[in-house]
């Protein structure tokens, strides 16, 4: 008992005066930034303070218009309690009496100066022991002094307690480092099978085995582990002569389904565009009679009822028929951008000199649009020195002014349409211009396309070769978009398959956080939503109680599917 309560923090006496342990601080609001915070109130202790008769004794509750009792920072994993403002007559089979409503208590070590240590069982009853400080005590029906006193009850610093604490972190520590740990090796890809070594049985098996279409990619692997572990010697060297001329004799054979693969491609690439023009062609025959139908001398018979479902119908087929257009000028655009690189090329050339052409010829028109307004303001000058003249002479006009003038204006209205002429004509060339750069970035674009092209195709081939598995798994599409999703998916069933009545998104999300913070609820909302087979949302509860639950539905799901 002295080794654990050598840790606990003593209180200097008890004064009578104050009710209370001098060395304790006064009752005081909470105060931020010092450590001292009101005590919090167990969930299964009543909020209002009452009455409460012990055999031995009756604590008195405090004055309600009180601030609550202040208490030190909370030690981490603190079961033990400092009880002061004992009454001198207490024994320990009162205190006993008292704080055992509270839970299980191990120790009791009660001092002469009316104050006293007590550890609990857990750190929750430490808790219920906060909230009976500040009630009054007093023993029977005596209200002597040494009968009466006024409870504080503080947290305690243990060394067993401290010492327990951190126990339970290691321990906890140790599991999440297991549990990574399993993860990553439940996450790694398992091993290969590792290559048997080199002799002649073994040699004849994967000889056979080269010979055979299904089991070729098996043996050309263990051929390439033996002739990289240095196999090869003059002894064996026939053997892997004859192996790798076998391997040779399947050249041939991959040439030859490339090449059907490919006219079976071009082949269905051909039946979807009759097929795709056909369909367009009927879509252009159904947008025709639509048309036909909106001209007045058939719009005028229809009710207005109808005519709104012809309107409807007609902008539901022209927007089919735009896509479907859409699709079928992609199509050729694909066709278009097969071609070679050398036709690509001079392509890009031809264009680039009328591309030059084009803008030398844009330059002179815009310089000729320039000196053309600079007359043409030159000219405006002069009508408007002229009109002030004329209005200074306040006398009739000369006819050699109004002849200036009339030509000064038509020599105005010429140069006007012919200002107009350049800028239309300026505009044409700068759509020429326009439309040249829009080709050459297409071209640009098929390029990149294409060396695209290439880079998926040597990934495919690299893969097929590399892979037993064939290409359209890979292709499949698949609600699930990253591993992170599948684990989060792996998760959160395990977490709805024990809790069989469903849980809130929230209470999930706070089951996440505990693994990694960095978890949004709405992602975790859009993925279980996208997995319908897998899991499920129902309404639960009546009136105020009405909640959302999640429910894991993927046995149900697997029988569906």
């Amino acid at each position: 008992m002295d080794i654990w309560m050598t840790g606990w923090q003593c209180r200097n006496d008890f004064d009578p005066a104050l009710g209370m342990m001098t060395g304790i601080p006064p009752i005081t609001p909470m105060m931020p930034g010092l450590g001292i915070v009101p005590p919090p109130i167990p969930p299964d202790m009543p909020v209002v303070k009452e009455i409460i008769h012990c055999k031995s004794c009756t604590l008195f509750p405090p004055n309600p218009n009180l601030p609550p009792p202040a208490t030190r920072e909370r030690p981490p994993g603190c079961k033990t309690v400092f009880v002061g403002g004992l009454p001198e007559n207490g024994t320990e089979q009162i205190i006993v009496e008292v704080f055992e409503q509270c839970g299980e208590i191990i120790a009791i070590r009660k001092s002469k100066k009316n104050f006293c240590h007590i550890r609990f069982a857990e750190e929750y009853m430490v808790d219920k022991a906060l909230y009976l400080s500040g009630y009054r005590i007093r023993l029977g029906s005596s209200t002597d002094k040494k009968d009466t006193g006024r409870l504080h009850v503080d947290f305690a610093q243990a060394r067993d307690d401290l010492y327990e604490w951190e126990c339970k972190q290691r321990m906890l520590a140790r599991e999440e480092r297991h549990r990574r740990r399993m993860e990553e090796e439940r996450l790694r890809p398992p091993s290969p099978p590792p290559v048997v070594h080199y002799s002649d049985h073994e040699c004849s098996i994967v000889a056979e085995k080269l010979k055979d279409d299904s089991k070729f990619s098996e043996a050309v692997q263990t051929l390439l582990t033996w002739i990289e572990r240095g196999e090869v010697n003059r002894r064996s060297a026939n053997n892997f002569y004859s192996m790798i001329q076998s391997a040779n004799s399947h050249v041939r054979r991959l040439v030859n389904e490339k090449a059907a693969h490919e006219k079976d491609m071009e082949e269905a690439k051909e039946k979807f565009k009759q097929a795709l023009s056909g369909i367009l062609i009927q879509f252009e025959q159904i947008v025709a009679v639509y048309h036909s139908a909106s001209k007045q001398k058939a719009w005028d018979h229809f009710t207005k009822a109808q005519r709104k479902n012809i309107s409807v119908w007609c902008k539901q087929a022209e927007e089919i028929r735009n896509i479907h257009n859409d699709e079928l000028m992609g199509i050729r655009r694909e066709e278009e951008m097969e071609m070679s690189d050398d036709e690509i090329e001079e392509t890009t050339e031809t264009k680039e000199t009328e591309e030059s052409a084009l803008v030398s010829q844009a330059e002179a028109l815009k310089e000729e649009n320039d000196s053309l307004r600079w007359q043409l303001d030159a000219y405006r000058n002069e009508v408007e020195l002229l009109k002030q003249e004329q209005g200074k002479a306040h006398r009739e006009d000369d006819p050699n002014k109004e002849q200036q003038l009339k030509l000064l204006q038509q020599a105005l209205q010429g140069m006007q349409q012919h200002l107009l002429k350049v800028q239309e004509e300026y505009k044409r060339k700068e759509a020429e211009l326009e439309k040249v750069k829009d080709d050459k970035l297409q071209v640009e674009k098929m390029l990149e396309n294409l060396k695209e092209k290439e880079s998926c195709a040597s990934r495919l081939c690299a893969s097929n070769q590399d892979s037993d598995y064939p290409l359209e798994k890979t292709l499949n599409s698949s609600p699930i978009k990253s591993e992170r999703e599948a684990l989060l998916v792996g998760i959160i069933s395990t977490f709805l398959h024990v809790h069989p009545f469903g849980a809130s998104i929230e209470y999930i999300c706070s089951y996440l956080h505990r693994l990694d913070n960095k978890i949004c609820t709405s992602d975790v909302e859009c993925l279980m939503s996208r997995l319908q087979h897998t899991f499920k949302q129902e309404m639960t509860g009546v009136g105020a109680s009405l909640e959302k639950r999640w429910k894991f539905c993927g046995f149900e799901g697997l029988k569906l599917t």
